[in-house]
């Protein structure tokens, strides 16, 4: 699950997006260019199916949909966020190391 969350661009993207409070299909595909439907819709269900999101269907015409971050979700989140953050540590430390002569 990790592996293909991470290493796909497209779910990161997407993820970013529902924590920002972008949780509906058609505003998630104009916000990040070169994304399809089919493509998001994948990983939105990937997503579901991993439990880190939750769909909600609303009986509506036009139908809507939206996403929301489940509890793991949030975890999950705050675990990259976590790597995200050690990431910025090291590059600001490997900018100050010295090759050893």
């Amino acid at each position: 699950m990790v592996e293909y969350i991470v290493g796909c661009k497209w779910s990161m993207q997407i993820l970013t997006l529902i924590c920002q409070g972008v949780d509906r299909p058609g505003a998630i595909t104009r916000s990040i260019d070169g994304l399809t439907t089919k493509v998001q819709n994948d990983c939105l269900s990937k997503m579901v199916n991993f439990g880190i999101l939750e769909k909600f269907s609303y009986p509506e015409v036009p139908p809507r949909v939206e996403y929301k971050l489940t509890n793991f979700g949030r975890r999950f989140i705050s675990i990259l966020d976590a790597i995200a953050e050690l990431q910025r540590e090291m590059d600001v430390d490997c900018g100050s190391i010295t090759t050893p002569t």
